[in-house]
Parts: C-alpha cells; sequence; structure tokens
C-alpha cells in the first residue's frame, strides 16, 4: 500500500524550524515585598532567552548591588536630561527617588527577537503600555494577605522602620491597579508562582503576530507540498 505522506528515516531526527520572532517586554508589578524581585530572578536563572532590564535610578546603591548590573546609578540632573532627549521609555517616582528605562537597549533587544524582563510598578507599566503596545505582556503579583506582606517587609534588613511604613502605606494604592494587567497571580505558593510567570512567558512567545516569519515559513511549506 502506498503512502503519500513522506517518512523521515528513524535515524534522522526533523529540523527544528527557527521562525523570526519579536521579543516580548515582560513586566512584573507588585507592591513592595509581594515577591516580584525573587519571581524575576528564578524566572532569569532559569530561561536564557530572557534578560532584565537595567533601569536607570537617582537613589543610591544599596550593599551588594553593582552600578551598570542592578541599576543604572545617576544623579538628577542627569536623570532630567535623559527624560528630557527622549533617552527613557518610562519614568517615575518611587519614594524620593526616580526610575526609568533606556530606550535604545531595549528596543534593540526585542528588534532582534529577545524577550526583557521588568520589575517596575504600574506607573512604569502604563507608560511602557502606551509607548509599546503589543510589545508589553503585564503581570501583577498579589501577596497571599496583608499581614503576610507586613512581615516580609519587616524581615528585610535593608529598610528602615519608616521606610517600611511608608511601604505598607503605599501598598493598597499599588494593589488597586492590578486590574489593569493582563496576568494575575497570588504569590502564597513560590514554586507554583515560578511555574505560573514560566507558563505565561512561554505562551506569549507562541502568540502568532509575534512571530514575524510565520508567513514566510508556512508558505514554503505549501510551496513545497
Amino acid at each position: 500500500m502506498s503512502n503519500s505522506m513522506t517518512q523521515l528515516p528513524a535515524n534522522e531526527p526533523a529540523a527544528v524550524p527557527q521562525i523570526a520572532r519579536r521579543g516580548v517586554l515582560y513586566i512584573l508589578s507588585s507592591p513592595s515585598g509581594a515577591g516580584k524581585t525573587t519571581l524575576a530572578r528564578r524566572l532569569l536563572a532559569a530561561d536564557p532567552g530572557i534578560t532584565m532590564s537595567v533601569s536607570v535610578t537617582t537613589r543610591k546603591p544599596r550593599p551588594g548591588e553593582r552600578d551598570g548590573v542592578d541599576y543604572l546609578f545617576v544623579d538628577a540632573e542627569k536623570f532630567e536630561s535623559m527624560k528630557a532627549t527622549g533617552e527613557l521609555l518610562e519614568w517615575a517616582r518611587v519614594f524620593d527617588n526616580s526610575y526609568g528605562t533606556p530606550r535604545a537597549a531595549v528596543s534593540a533587544a526585542i528588534d532582534s527577537g529577545k524577550d526583557v524582563l521588568f520589575d517596575i510598578d504600574w506607573q512604569g507599566a502604563q507608560q511602557l503600555s502606551e509607548k509599546m503596545k503589543g510589545d508589553v505582556v503585564r503581570v501583577f503579583v498579589l501577596p497571599p494577605s496583608g499581614q503576610i506582606l507586613e512581615q516580609r517587609l519587616k524581615s528585610r534588613a535593608q529598610d528602615p522602620p519608616d521606610v517600611v511604613a511608608r511601604r505598607m502605606a503605599a501598598a493598597s494604592a499599588e494593589i488597586s491597579h492590578w486590574a489593569e494587567y493582563d496576568y494575575v497571580i497570588v504569590n502564597s505558593d513560590l514554586e507554583e508562582s515560578v511555574r505560573a510567570v514560566t507558563a505565561i512567558l512561554a505562551a506569549e512567545r507562541l502568540k502568532r503576530e509575534r512571530l514575524l516569519g510565520l508567513s514566510v515559513f508556512v508558505r514554503d511549506m505549501q510551496s513545497a507540498l
């Protein structure tokens, strides 16, 4: 009996097609202490296809932070200059310090098919969504409860009590923006939350509109049939 389907030799694996793709701008936001930074680190460690956006900030480095790796540390004058010349995609004022995202590195990354991870607040997420609509995926991370959030903030050794109090006061306002996001994760179990952020990224990478080379791939396939 003849078979119209071409069979591959048993010892010859099928070639994995390389389809050109536009990168994803993957935003994680949460009130301070809800766990987004831990989730971001876990995702970066597990997936070499995504890199962290390095924000520029006017705040002083914390112990162990490195300029150009954790943040780009600048003074207020330099920050305002970057805003005025269009070098920042988004910026926000948080607890007396300014934060922003350099435009050039992010644009180059997604144009080349690389994904970029953002640990930013709702203000930055709004601005980035306005300027890069279609490229942005927004995930909001909630704590299991207000009591647990307070415990996490108090357990930090880096922040003095007055800063903890300010962060708790700001948490409600931050959480009020949850409905502006594409996905919401309640971070009650770290491993489950890591699986969730990983699954979201995997699905977003497969969206048809991001696969820029898909039309050519399908056309070539049809011509060979």
